[in-house]
């Protein structure tokens, strides 16, 4: 069956093969994310803000807010958020109490769960860490506001709407992932699906053609009489492996989203401790109507 695929470019940086040679190359970075993110525009638009992991309490977007009134829900919507400010979004987390500690993330949680959501870049050497401008600028600004435990690149000033998924990274920060929902980028009455897994997917709707999506693509599909019936497969040792079908509705004042992910979280966990499925799969659903 014809299947159509849409890869994301990630940036790219040259090997670096010393360690000499890898602080200049870092300090570069530094240099250059500096300047990137000093001419930051301003932006204002409603900000949903979603754990990608257990619940996370104490958030706020200004420095010195101690009232920590937002709340990351894990894998799903809360309150919405206005927000009006510098594209490069800031994130504090205040210690209030109310906050959970931040989570241990092993190697696997690192390559199952987090990674889809960075942007790969090429190691700089070999047995290093990649660093991305971004992390590195949020290290840059811990230094003087240890409140400060993410960054979240925004849209441009023509997004009204917009996603941020928070995962966990070390040092008691997060990894901030943007989800562009501007109705001209998700229409109402419309699915977007989201392969956020360290694995190829192949989602079939409706019993229309088959759409194959790499880590990190997206697609839009039309639901039939507000239901939608899906069909999800996944790629393993180059074989697609069928994990299973269900039916989805979707009205048409709704934006619907669907992350298809691989997370051992306890959201996911049934009391014996089984996932229900080798993918784990979200639905985000907001009304377009209410503000």
């Amino acid at each position: 069956m014809a299947a159509n695929s849409k890869s994301y470019p990630s940036a790219g940086f040259p090997t670096v093969k010393s360690k000499s040679a890898f602080r200049t190359f870092l300090a570069a970075l530094v240099c250059q994310a500096s300047a990137l993110f000093a001419q930051d525009s301003s932006v204002s638009m409603k900000i949903d803000v979603v754990a990608w992991g257990d619940d996370i309490h104490g958030l706020s977007f200004k420095k010195g807010d101690s009232d920590g009134k937002i709340s990351a829900l894990a894998f799903r919507y809360s309150e919405p958020v206005s927000y009006t400010g510098p594209v490069l979004m800031e994130i504090h987390q205040s210690g209030s109490g109310a906050a959970k500690p931040a989570e241990v993330v092993s190697e696997e949680d690192k390559q199952h769960e987090l990674m889809p959501l960075v942007v790969q870049e090429e190691k700089p050497a070999a047995g290093a860490e990649a660093r991305t401008p971004l992390a590195l600028e949020l290290e840059k600004r811990r230094k003087d506001n240890p409140t400060l435990v993410a960054l979240a690149q925004l849209p441009g000033a023509s997004c009204r709407r917009a996603t941020v998924l928070l995962a966990p990274a070390a040092g008691g920060t997060f990894i901030a992932y943007v989800i562009d929902d501007d109705p001209s980028k998700l229409p109402p009455g419309k699915l977007r699906v989201h392969n956020l897994s360290p694995y190829e997917i192949m989602v079939r709707c409706n019993g229309r053609e088959n759409k194959e999506f790499k880590t990190r693509d997206a697609h839009v599909f039309n639901p039939v009489k507000n239901n939608i019936i899906y069909e999800l497969a996944y790629k393993q040792q180059n074989e697609w492996v069928v994990q299973g079908n269900n039916i989805l509705p979707v009205q048409p004042e709704d934006q619907v989203q669907m992350i298809i992910l691989r997370s051992r979280n306890q959201y996911f966990l049934s009391a014996d401790g089984s996932s229900g499925g080798f993918l784990q799969i979200v639905t985000l659903r907001r009304n377009s109507s209410q503000p």
